[in-house]
């Protein structure tokens, strides 16, 4: 798989300087880490499940999560774990014929549904990339990782990979003040233990928001409500360092996908829209509420983030659109990591805009470097206006 593979390969040369790599659920951790761009979330209880994954993947979804909590009633979790295993044994055999799936996800509620749930799977269970772990703190994050493992034999025995975890930082504990220090302090010793089984960490900002009874409008960002921006901040701080101790950590859930009452004026500038006279692409995604989706975006790259939670389609192909490497970000990230730079020193952009400060701006260009090569880098003339309307014309 690759992003953008759905767009014709002619298109894509019109696009990209550098097109997207290709990878597969067996590929490096790093690049799965970084290649899971949107990943949608979808309640395990849907009726065509099956249907459903192999339709998001020919749209582009590279990475999906079925969902056993939130996303469904307490009374629901039986039918919907019967349900789960029926359609992803019917997309296994559907594999046999070449059909394509993202890589998918099981969201639980309870430690023991994960061996479970492998074990009813059976040879299905070669499509399972792994789980999401809900409300991850120390004391309940160890008896789920745990179980992950003791799963890992029944997987490989049936055909499977290595299940990874993908741990959900959203309790209480975690976002009130007097308990936030250890509770990360207790988050980070059992991910570094458990380290080559982590992908990714997940930011769960609704329960955030349900601790103190809010909820942000399509107007603001989370970053607008100070008390989840400074949660993830101090996340960002303790789990997404750049020294080799940090983990990819995904951005929040954008929850709207149609359109609103506006307080605001729209967050979406005109002019790059005027340029590229796709003024009727910007106007659409005002009315579908996604112009704030587009700013969440760009702040969680700007605050450490990388790929975002989805619960909408929609969500995908902007998640995906401004997670492409500008040609000029690819220039900069080329220059600071040329070899006879590792003395450090200043340089001037190659687009004449900027300063290069090489040892402080390494870490930020290898990370760049590494989007690069999981979502590409577009034409020196083609910014995110014209890779959505490529991939909204399909």
């Amino acid at each position: 798989m690759r992003h953008f593979g759905y767009i014709p390969a002619s298109a894509r040369a019109g696009l990209f300087h550098r097109e997207p790599c290709a990878f597969t659920p067996d590929s490096a951790p790093h690049i799965l880490a970084t290649a899971l761009g949107a990943t949608l979330y979808s309640p395990a209880t849907r009726p065509r499940l099956a249907d459903d994954v192999a339709k998001m993947a020919r749209r582009g979804v590279v990475s999906m999560v079925l969902c056993l909590e939130d996303s469904i009633d307490d009374a629901e979790v039986a039918g919907a774990e019967e349900n789960l295993v029926r359609h992803l044994a019917a997309l296994d055999a559907e594999g046999a014929e070449g059909a394509e799936v993202p890589l998918l996800f099981i969201r639980v509620r309870r430690p023991e549904q994960v061996p479970d749930l492998v074990r009813r799977l059976g040879p299905a269970v070669r499509l399972l990339s792994g789980f999401v772990l809900p409300k991850f703190t120390e004391e309940r994050g160890e008896p789920f990782l745990d179980a992950l493992a003791a799963a890992d034999t029944t997987a490989e025995s049936a055909g499977g990979r290595k299940l990874f975890a993908m741990p959900v930082l959203e309790s209480p504990e975690l976002l009130h003040l007097e308990t936030r220090t250890d509770t990360l302090a207790g988050i980070a010793r059992t991910v570094d233990k458990h380290r080559e089984r982590v992908l990714a960490l997940r930011l769960g900002v609704t329960d955030f928001c349900s601790a103190y009874g809010l909820r942000r409008p399509p107007d603001l960002t989370a970053y607008d409500v100070q008390i989840v921006a400074g949660v993830i901040g101090d996340v960002v701080n303790v789990l997404g360092r750049s020294d080799g101790t940090g983990f990819t950590i995904s951005g929040p859930v954008w929850e709207y996908f149609r359109l609103q009452e506006r307080m605001f004026k729209p967050q979406l500038r005109r002019s790059p829209f005027l340029e590229q006279r796709a003024e009727d692409l910007r106007t659409a995604l005002i009315e579908h509420d996604m112009d704030g989706l587009l700013r969440e975006i760009e702040l969680d790259r700007a605050n450490g983030l990388t790929g975002k939670t989805c619960i909408h389609p929609s969500h995908v192909l902007p998640v995906h659109a401004l997670s492409v490497v500008s040609h000029e970000e690819y220039s900069d990230a080329q220059d600071i990591l040329r070899p006879e730079r590792g003395g450090g020193g200043v340089l001037r952009s190659a687009y004449t805009n900027k300063m290069n400060e090489v040892k402080p701006h390494r870490a930020w260009a290898e990370r760049t470097l590494l989007r690069a090569e999981v979502f590409g880098v577009a034409r020196e003339d083609v910014g995110f206006v014209e890779l959505l309307a490529a991939g909204l014309a399909l």
